[in-house]
């Protein structure tokens, strides 16, 4: 059966993600209004009963001085991946996007290839031969996501880069992330090591005092965040972008961004953001003052999320971005290791995938990338 690719309406394209147990924060509507300086498309696949079976959120970056796109599907389509014959419905979106003056498309398929327990990694680490998560036998694979490659590659997409910086915000490939159906709480907290645990004590202990925060409070949320860019030497967005974020998420659904801070002595030591879509929680930023780590309130905030998460009806806690270094002198390790203290899983997405609809200026904005 063809399908047919059109323009959506936000309403119609909430609607569907509505229907699905789960999809990226970044394949909701009102991320293209966070996302404020690309041009931002919702696109619907219709079948032949002219329902809508498949959406995605298209965000297209101009070129400098002119009118060609990157069009760009971060963490989508919301599609049937596993379909056979995949280029139903890849080909409309090709077409669809080129006729709108796209010279490249990217995306990233929302297709896990496999997942590392916890026990499985710290294994790995204490035998220290494997450096890289991909050279740890998984404790599950997903065989359809290697088919659905292998048809992206035959259908001409290219696999971009694992990660780092480009013209869009590439995603990660690999994450963490913290199951939490069909378990208790009680059981998600026997999965932290014995630092987590007891520096969740000691937090407790110390009287530091989690609450859910709002609007008013993201100065106070950018402040740390500031302080954390500066320890940990990355440049830190303004605080105007995070206004955006939560404007247009909360107006979306009141739970689709929240905020928590952590106090000790009336004094914000650590607060996070986060954004929740279906079943699927995810820590998106974290920040933490220089002083008073010793009251642990990074573990505090954690674990008050993903009590949140759970009362909400979440089926994951995702606490998205890790690389798959397992080398201790490695700068991005500490940042496994903290996340590994969860006793959740390593997953391993399909990663971003690129299709040149205009070779040349697909290379030329290659080099162009390359250099900077």
């Amino acid at each position: 059966m063809s399908l047919r690719l059109r323009t959506i309406s936000r309403a119609e394209h909430l609607a569907f993600v509505k229907g699905l147990p789960s999809a990226s924060h970044m394949q909701v509507p009102a991320w293209g209004d966070v996302k404020s300086e690309w041009r931002s498309e919702s696109i619907g696949w219709i079948d032949e009963h002219d329902r809508i079976v498949g959406a995605g959120l298209v965000l297209y970056r101009q070129l400098p001085k002119i009118k060609r796109y990157l069009a760009y599907l971060p963490e989508g389509p919301l599609i049937d991946w596993f379909d056979p014959d995949l280029e139903r419905w890849l080909q409309p979106m090709l077409a669809h996007l080129k006729a709108q003056s796209a010279f490249s498309v990217k995306m990233g398929p929302p297709v896990v290839i496999r997942r590392w327990d916890a026990a499985v990694i710290k294994e790995a680490m204490a035998e220290g031969h494997a450096k890289r998560l991909r050279d740890v036998q998984a404790s599950w694979y997903e065989p359809r996501a290697f088919e659905v490659a292998d048809r992206l590659r035959r259908g001409g997409w290219l696999q971009g880069e694992d990660g780092g910086a480009g013209f869009g915000d590439v995603q990660p490939r690999y994450v963490f992330q913290v199951p939490l159906a069909n378990r208790s709480l009680d059981d998600v907290q026997r999965g932290f090591n014995q630092l987590w645990r007891r520096n969740i004590k000691r937090a407790e202990k110390s009287g530091v005092e989690v609450v859910q925060g709002g609007y008013d409070d993201l100065p106070v949320f950018h402040d740390l965040y500031v302080v954390t860019a500066q320890r940990d030497r990355f440049i830190p967005r303004p605080l105007a972008y995070f206004q955006r974020m939560w404007q247009a998420l909360t107006a979306e659904d009141p739970n689709r961004m929240r905020l928590y801070l952590a106090y000790h002595g009336g004094e914000a030591l650590a607060a996070t953001t986060m954004l929740t879509v279906g079943e699927h929680v995810w820590y998106s930023y974290g920040a933490s003052a220089d002083h008073k780590r010793e009251v642990r309130p990074s573990n505090a905030v954690q674990w008050r999320m993903m009590r949140d998460a759970y009362a909400l009806g979440a089926t994951v806690y995702d606490l998205r971005g890790i690389s798959d270094t397992l080398d201790e002198t490695d700068h991005l390790f500490g940042l496994i290791q903290f996340k590994l203290g969860t006793g959740g899983q390593a997953a391993e997405y399909l990663g971003e995938w690129d299709f040149p609809l205009n070779k040349m200026l697909h290379k030329a904005l290659d080099m162009y990338m390359s250099r900077r």
